[in-house]
């Protein structure tokens, strides 16, 4: 958790200045009949007869029906703005939209867009945090093998009959993070770094910024369908928070929590029972004294703690509402909770599978005649990639694939009237350049560093046939996938699994918020000060701004093509629905 704040902590975002700002901003998509927040910033304190605001030429009131409040001096400053909340655009089509001060004037256009009918009856968006397409190859080399250059097989999320690849660049810069890159995904509009929601406003409440509705809100207040949202991260963490809340600053796990209560899906599960405790509880982390997992049980959801209670809860046939929260903070990941044990198992020793999460969901949800839209992250691939900790980020993988490989089957019972998307948020800077032979009888005496193997020297991994889920039984075998990042702090290179538990590359340094590479690493055998190309400030490895790899099937899943923005994913899922139906 170190590594993630002291990363998301230099990443707060701000407004880019114009003489007037406007929300939307341009070359918005907008889903016809979507909720959303208007709003114009201006440079200075002006008085409301100063303030000329058009759509398409028109008083910006008739076309919404309605005025906006004015506010002379906002946050207190010599700023005045207009704010418009909950509004709408029925009719598809461009609107410009002009806002003048009488000295100074800004345009922006707008694309509104209405759907067809509807095509699907469920969504099930699967999010692999940081999954780059290494990732994925690693994950294949390791569960299905591979003999003279061919695949013993493809994973599931390959064998899909549609793919793309996306961009992730969010409003205010080319590098995003999981909060605004999973909000395009659940609202269809851009936003900031570390928003999710919202439109990043300059105020300094967290909470005020325009809000634009989500997925979620849209198919519960168009269709009444049922919402899920799974993780094995903290459930308020920023992929997961990022289907449901509103907020600028991600970090605001309390009032997360808050509004996913108000929100009341019908399955949340993960990890972050720490905000869910009021103060005073062992383990908790809330400001307050508030105890939201006995609201949510008053409210009539089943509460899980352990894997088999989800799924004794999952398997009653009154169960219409489950919260699953396993940990405390986020869950240990398949590499320590399968095979060694590492992490916090210990501590923690019934936590389910991603793919146990997903039955139980499915299990629940399946139960609304009106559909339902899920959303399930394997989150921990981007946690220890940050952390330079490569297998247990393609275990994470491979975990995800095999979720995947779950909802198809369930999926094809069903008559196909579910689509399925498996994409990632961002990437991170990873290649599989070749592997490591450390093979020690067979080469002894050489620097791990000599022992990475390129080109035809590389051959192929010796991992242990895997088992029925995909997992080889050993990571540390004698060659190994080598695969680097291209992004990192300074840290000790070992050239080898970290088996004793996940990697944590750093240690805070004597200067203050900054970071050096962790002792603890130092004595490893064949260890190697690597000095990184990543300001001193950053403690892990950060994302980069490759595009991801989409893969779809089912019902409105052929508009999966070519290479597409985020923010068109929510449009796949919003077509599919029919969400932005004219009646």
């Amino acid at each position: 958790m170190r590594l993630l704040f002291a990363f998301a902590a230099i990443l707060l975002a701000a407004s880019t200045a114009h003489s007037q700002t406007i929300y939307p901003i341009d070359r918005a998509e907008i889903l016809a009949g979507a909720k959303f927040d208007f709003k114009v910033e201006f440079a200075g304190a002006l008085s409301p007869n100063q303030v000329k605001v058009t759509v398409n030429g028109a008083d910006y009131a008739s076309v919404f029906g309605k005025a906006a409040e004015f506010i002379e001096r906002e946050d207190s400053k010599d700023q005045s703005a207009i704010v418009l909340r909950d509004v709408m655009l029925q009719r598809p089509g461009s609107y410009h939209v002009q806002a003048s001060d009488g000295a100074n004037t800004r345009e922006v256009t707008w694309t509104v867009y209405e759907t067809g009918p509807r095509r699907a009856k469920n969504v099930i968006l699967f999010i692999g945090d940081g999954m780059s397409l290494a990732h994925r190859v690693a994950a294949r080399h390791l569960s299905k093998g591979i003999t003279e250059g061919k695949a013993g097989g493809k994973l599931a999320m390959d064998e899909m009959p549609h793919m793309a690849l996306v961009s992730t660049a969010g409003s205010d810069s080319i590098i995003t993070d999981s909060a605004n890159s999973a909000s395009a995904y659940s609202t269809g509009h851009k936003t900031a770094t570390n928003a999710m929601g919202v439109y990043a406003d300059r105020t300094e409440s967290p909470f005020d910024d325009p809000r634009v509705e989500t997925i979620a809100s849209l198919v519960k207040r168009r269709h009444g369908m049922a919402v899920g949202v799974v993780t094995n991260t903290e459930i308020e963490d920023a992929t997961p928070a990022a289907m449901i809340a509103h907020t600028r600053r991600r970090a605001v796990f309390d009032q997360i929590v808050e509004q996913f209560f108000a929100f009341k899906p019908e399955v949340l599960m993960g990890g972050g029972s720490a905000n869910f405790l009021p103060v005073g509880v062992p383990g908790a982390r809330r400001r307050d004294d508030a105890d939201y997992i006995k609201k949510f049980r008053e409210a009539g959801y089943a509460v899980a703690q352990t894997g088999p209670e989800m799924s004794a809860a999952a398997a009653a046939s009154g169960t219409i509402r489950l919260l699953g929260l396993f940990h405390t903070g986020a869950m240990d990941g398949v590499l320590d909770r399968r095979f060694l044990k590492g992490g916090t198992v210990k501590r923690f020793p019934e936590q389910p599978d991603l793919t146990e999460q997903l039955q139980a969901a499915l299990d629940v949800l399946a139960r609304s005649d009106q559909g339902f839209f899920l959303m399930v992250e394997s989150g921990l691939i981007d946690r220890y990639s940050h952390a330079l900790d490569i297998e247990r980020a393609v275990y994470d993988t491979i975990m995800l694939d095999n979720a995947v490989k779950l909802a198809k089957d369930w999926a094809q019972k069903r008559s196909d009237d579910t689509l399925i998307l498996v994409v990632a948020d961002h990437s991170h800077p990873l290649s599989l350049i070749g592997t490591i032979e450390d093979d020690m009888t067979t080469v002894p005496n050489v620097p791990l560093r000599d022992r990475v193997r390129t080109y035809n020297e590389a051959r192929f991994p010796t991992y242990p046939a895997p088992d029925k889920d995909g997992y080889p039984s050993r990571v540390d075998v004698g060659r190994r996938l080598a695969i680097f990042s291209a992004s990192s702090p300074d840290y000790y290179e070992t050239f080898r699994p970290k088996m004793d538990g996940p990697n944590d590359p750093t240690a805070p340094a004597p200067e203050p918020r900054t970071f050096e590479a962790n002792d603890k690493y130092r004595t490893a055998p064949g260890a190697m000060l690597r000095l990184g190309n990543l300001p001193k400030y950053l403690a892990a490895s950060v994302h980069s701004g490759d595009d991801v790899v989409l893969t779809a099937s089912g019902p409105g899943s052929e508009r999966v093509r070519g290479q597409m923005d985020n923010t068109e994913v929510f449009r796949v899922m919003a077509e599919a629905l029919g969400l932005g139906r004219r009646d």
